[in-house]
C-alpha cells in the first residue's frame, strides 16, 4: 500500500527522442525511432522480445550509444550525456539490489556516491521508505524480502535521486500474477502522485494497457503505433497490433459496393477500404451471441470449444475458428448453434492489403 505524500516535485519537462538508430553487428536493433513523451506522463514501450524497446530505454539512459539521432530531455539535447549526469533513474527488471546492504543503506547509495550530506541523505531515504510502506524494513537485508518488498526498494532507490524522468525496465515480471495487479495499480497511483516522467518497458499487454497515459507499440526496431491506450486498442493500424495488443479475430476480404466479402459472406462496414483485397479486424467481445437472426452482417456458427476464465467464457466457433468472449453466467456447450453479429461499428479496417 502506498502511502499518501504531499506532492514536491514540479511537473517536469517531458522527453523526445529524434530518428534514433542503433545495429548491433548485422541486427539492426532500432530503426529512425522517433516519439515524445509529455511532461508527467507515463509512457510505455509495448512489443515483443527482440523489438528493440530495451534497447531504446537504455539510449535513453545513456547505458548505450546510438550510431544516430537525438534525445532530449526537459528542452536540453541529452544524446551524449554520460548516465551519470542525465537527470534519469532506471529500475531493472533484476531490482539490482546490494545483497550485503540493509534496504536503508540500498535506498541511500546513490546518494552517498554524490557526496550528499548525511542529514539530507537520512531525509530522503525516510521520506522514499515511508512512502513506499517499507519504513518498518529499513534495517532488513535483501534476503528477507518477498518479491514486491524488493521491487518497492528498487523503486525507492530510484525515487530518492528525484529523476526528471525514471525508466522501469520490465520490474514486474519476475512476480506472481495477483502481486504484479497490485504493484501494475501501485506504481500508477505512484506516478500520478509524485507527477514525474515514467517510461515503462514491458511486452505484457494487460500492464500496458493499466498503467499507460499513452503507449507505443514497437516491432522490428519500429514505433508500429502510438496513441492512449483506448484507441490503440479499439483501433489497431494493423493485424500485428490488433493480434499483440489483445485477441483479435482478423478477417480477409475483398472490397465490394458497400463492403467486403468474406469466406462468411458479405460483411457492412461503416467506411470503404484502402485497398481492394485486405483484412478487418474485430475484438472476441465485440461479437454478439443471439437466437435470432441479426438484421445486419449475421453469421450462423457452431461452438467447438470453451474455455473457463473467471468472468468470462472463451468460445471458438466454426466457420472460421472465430473466437468469442462473452460473460460466465451463459454458458454455451459444444456443438450448439448460435447466430453472431459482427457489426459494422466494430469492424476494424487494418492497413494491411493482401499479398
Amino acid at each position: 500500500m502506498i502511502q499518501k505524500e504531499k506532492l514536491t516535485h514540479p511537473i517536469h519537462e517531458g522527453l523526445t527522442v529524434k530518428h534514433i538508430c542503433k545495429q548491433f553487428g548485422t541486427v539492426k536493433a532500432l530503426d529512425d525511432v522517433s516519439l515524445t513523451v509529455e511532461p508527467g506522463e507515463f509512457f510505455t514501450l509495448l512489443g515483443p522480445s527482440g523489438c528493440g524497446k530495451t534497447t531504446l530505454l537504455r539510449i535513453i539512459a545513456g547505458l548505450e550509444m546510438a550510431d544516430s539521432g537525438r534525445i532530449f530531455s526537459g528542452g536540453k539535447e541529452i544524446t551524449r550525456l554520460p548516465a551519470m549526469k542525465r537527470q534519469v533513474n532506471t529500475v531493472f527488471q533484476s531490482y539490482a539490489l546490494f545483497p550485503h546492504l540493509t534496504i536503508y543503506e540500498n535506498v541511500a547509495f546513490g546518494l552517498r556516491s554524490r557526496k550528499f550530506p548525511e542529514d539530507e541523505i537520512r531525509k530522503r531515504v525516510d521520506r522514499r521508505l515511508e512512502m513506499l510502506d517499507l519504513g518498518a524494513m529499513a534495517q532488513r537485508y535483501h534476503h528477507q524480502l518477498s518479491g514486491g518488498q524488493k521491487q518497492r526498494v528498487a523503486l525507492a532507490r530510484a525515487l530518492v535521486n528525484e529523476p526528471d524522468v525514471l525508466l522501469l525496465d520490465e520490474p514486474m515480471s519476475a512476480l506472481d500474477a495477483r502481486l504484479r495487479a497490485q504493484v501494475q495499480e501501485d506504481l500508477r497511483r505512484l506516478q500520478r502522485k509524485l507527477g514525474l516522467t515514467f517510461i515503462l518497458v514491458t511486452h505484457d499487454q494487460a500492464e500496458a494497457l493499466v498503467c499507460s497515459d499513452r503507449l507505443a507499440v514497437m516491432r522490428d526496431g519500429r514505433v508500429i503505433q502510438t496513441g492512449i491506450p483506448e484507441v490503440v486498442y479499439d483501433n489497431p493500424q494493423d493485424s500485428f497490433v490488433a493480434k499483440f495488443l489483445g485477441a483479435a479475430n482478423l478477417i480477409s476480404c475483398t472490397k465490394v459496393p458497400g463492403g467486403v466479402q468474406t469466406d462468411f459472406g458479405f460483411l457492412s462496414l461503416e467506411s470503404e477500404p484502402p485497398w481492394q483485397e485486405g483484412m478487418v479486424a474485430i475484438r472476441p467481445e465485440w461479437i454478439r451471441i443471439g437466437e435470432q437472426q441479426p438484421e445486419c452482417n449475421g453469421i450462423r456458427a457452431k461452438v467447438t470449444e470453451i474455455v473457463y476464465r473467471g468472468s468470462s467464457f472463451d468460445l471458438w466457433l466454426e466457420p472460421g475458428h472465430l473466437r468469442v468472449r462473452t460473460s460466465s453466467y451463459r454458458r454455451i456447450d459444444p456443438g450448439r448453434e448460435v447466430w453472431l453479429e459482427l457489426a459494422p461499428e466494430e469492424l476494424v479496417i487494418l492497413k494491411d492489403e493482401a499479398n
